[in-house]
């Protein structure tokens, strides 16, 4: 892991996340919640859902490779989350309901995500527990069952 990466996980005191990297919740309210998210280079956010819309902030690192799929599954999204240029944007929002994931290009990306109404985990699933959308998954892009 980068020395970077250590430094921003033990600075923001940020623990393992179900999906994949690490993470700390910074507010929380019914109408919205936040957290500090790392990947560090190896680490994924694997396909999951939020039955909320959620706002990724780009903080610092290396740019982040966000996905979701459309509600039938059938078309996916790609956008690319870093400081401000031609390539990227420094905020993307992936609308409720939609299964997504992420994976750093380099050593590591902090970000944050927001998510209103507020997150509950009670809300969120990951994808690989579904199996049925998972082999479509697989079968449609299959480039990106590796996120499962």
């Amino acid at each position: 892991m980068a020395a970077r990466a250590a430094e921003l996980i033990r600075t923001l005191g940020l623990r393992p996340h179900p999906e994949g990297g690490h993470y700390r919740e910074v507010f929380r309210s019914k109408a919205l919640t936040s957290i500090y998210f790392l990947l560090a280079a190896g680490e994924q956010s694997r396909w999951h859902r939020v039955m909320a819309d959620e706002a990724w902030h780009f903080y610092e690192g290396d740019p982040l490779d966000l996905m979701w799929l459309n509600p039938s599954g059938s078309d996916c999204t790609r956008r690319v989350l870093g400081p401000v240029s031609k390539a990227h944007a420094p905020v993307h929002v992936v609308p409720a309901g939609c299964w997504q994931a992420a994976r750093p290009s380099g050593a590591y990306t902090l970000v944050g995500c927001s998510v209103g109404p507020g997150f509950e985990f009670a809300d969120f699933a990951l994808l690989a527990d579904h199996a049925a959308e998972a082999d479509a998954l697989r079968r449609r892009f299959p480039d990106l069952a590796a996120l499962l």
